[in-house]
């Protein structure tokens, strides 16, 4: 949702951990982002030394502004460079050129002042319609907007928040989100300050929306915009939400389920398990259940997600009324290595009716939820080799006869077993979550830091050195980031910097 950014940091404490996650982010984003320095009122206040501490630890791109940036602009734009050259550089090509490179996230002015006092507060409001791309949108094009957040209403409705990149949305249009539709009944856009009731939501502008009974955060509402384009990585671990006392169980899984519906980051089953993307999480939905839903809860260990894949190939067969089979079905699957989870077929597509064929899909799919080993299986081609079924049949002048006719359920019921005997002739593999790690450390903690990150199997590919620190890029069990997470601190007197994500999935190593 983010157009641009204003990123503070303090002239006091400097350039923190946290403020170089925070750039790091926005500019592999390709945000553009102002820099503010803030508390320049305050006792021990930096000005040159934190510009060069700025320059050093967070960008090299940053132009305090009223400075002299012709040098770092001549390297990104030609024109500059000509006309320094030719001695025709003025002030207003510079600023337009700083201008320019600041839409493109190239370059980051930096402006100094004190948020309590005020003192070049004016100045930053100032420069953010010039020097910030606009957000107009596509007004001409047709109504595409995003959900980037879901609340209840007084009565338990859902209201979505939508941000617009084209067209425009209106009461009582029907819209398409995800695989679903619904009616706008009520729409209310934000505009310098409260939300006010409106017949219309258009590009560039922020809304709720009400109506739209099933929509989720990251839905699409109505046509497929470029900028609407999301992508989370696979959450790696996972926790058990225990309550407080057994009488609030109800209570709680409503709420965790409300919470999911606000959150795509977290994902909820029906036995209380949620997945997490750290231990962070685990505060925050502890917090939130506390203070919105008066509902205290503690959680289990904190596990890791794991995957199976098969090792091999794997076949299974059930006939119809033979050995063993007490399914009024036929029956036959072959599994395979392949990519993501694919469903084929290889007899006639009209040899029984397309129900049982559904029903053979869809107790596959759920029966991969839970492998030989007890983790969803994944990478895999299932196909369907066998078929068979007696017709819907019933005595004379008499009703249905369940014991002689074929049933969905039956085939739910018997692929679940064929496709566990297939998988157990084809064995399966469990691999763990993968992290690529980036580590930016004092050069001086290199020799302490190092051994601890071959305890916690987390090997360096490279190991570049930039000015007195070294940054160390590699892979590590996503079981071990929160080790290394608290362990890091009292490595690099707090001065380690470590961002994680998801890479790859690894045979598991015991251990």
């Amino acid at each position: 949702m983010l157009d641009s950014a204003v990123l503070v940091i303090s002239a006091v404490e400097g350039v923190q951990a946290q403020t170089r996650v925070l750039m790091r982010a926005l500019q592999r984003l390709n945000i553009p982002t102002l820099i503010f320095v803030n508390k320049i009122d305050r006792m021990g206040a930096r000005h040159e030394s934190l510009l060069t501490e700025i320059a050093e630890r967070l960008t090299p791109a940053a132009v305090p502004l009223g400075g002299d940036p012709t040098d770092l602009l001549s390297n990104l734009d030609e024109s500059v460079l000509a006309a320094y050259v030719d001695g025709s550089l003025t002030a207003d090509h510079l600023r337009a050129s700083l201008v320019a490179q600041t839409k493109q996230a190239r370059v980051h002015p930096v402006f100094l002042g004190s948020a309590i006092t005020g003192a070049g507060v004016p100045e930053l409001i100032a420069a953010l319609p010039s020097f910030l791309p606009s957000s107009a949108g596509e007004s001409e094009g047709p109504g595409s907007g995003l959900v980037f957040k879901v609340e209840r209403g007084e009565r338990g409705e859902k209201i979505a928040y939508v941000r617009m990149f084209s067209g425009t949305l209106r009461i009582r249009d029907r819209v398409r989100f995800g695989s679903q539709e619904g009616k706008i009944t009520a729409i209310t856009v934000f505009d310098r300050g409260p939300a006010s009731p409106s017949s219309a939501v258009s590009a560039g502008q922020i809304a709720k929306l009400w109506g739209l009974n099933d929509i989720r955060i990251g839905d699409q509402i109505g046509e497929q915009h470029a900028r609407s384009e999301h992508h989370f990585s696979p959450p790696t671990l996972e926790t058990v939400v225990v309550p407080g006392n057994q009488a609030s169980r109800g209570a709680m899984y409503l709420a965790l389920t409300q919470l999911a519906e606000q959150d795509p980051l977290i994902n909820l089953r029906q036995d209380g398990v949620i997945s997490l993307y750290g231990e962070v999480q685990k505060e925050v939905i502890q917090a939130t259940l506390l203070n919105e839903y008066g509902i205290a809860v503690s959680f289990e260990e904190t596990t890791t997600i794991c995957i199976e894949r098969p090792a091999g190939v794997g076949a299974a067969v059930e006939i119809i009324d033979e050995g063993e089979n007490r399914y009024l079905a036929t029956v036959g699957l072959r599994v395979e290595p392949g990519t993501g989870v694919t469903f084929r077929l290889e007899v006639e597509l009209g040899s029984m009716p397309s129900a049982f064929f559904n029903a053979v899909e869809e107790s596959v799919h759920k029966t991969l939820r839970h492998g030989l080993h007890g983790w969803e299986v994944t990478d895999i081609t299932v196909t369907m080799t066998h078929s068979g079924y007696w017709a819907r049949q019933s005595h004379a002048h008499g009703t249905f006869d369940k014991s002689m006719s074929s049933t969905a359920g039956d085939f739910r019921n018997l692929t679940a077993l064929v496709l566990t005997n297939a998988l157990k002739q084809a064995g399966t593999v469990v691999h763990e979550p993968m992290h690529r790690y980036q580590l930016e450390i004092p050069g001086d903690t290199l020799s302490t830091v190092q051994p601890v990150l071959v305890r916690l199997r987390a090997f360096p590919l490279s190991s570049t050195p930039e000015n007195s620190s070294y940054l160390l890029e590699g892979d590590i069990p996503a079981a071990r980031v929160h080790e290394l997470e608290r362990l890091l601190p009292s490595l690099t007197r707090g001065e380690g910097v470590l961002e994680s994500t998801f890479h790859r999935w690894s045979p598991l190593v015991s251990g």
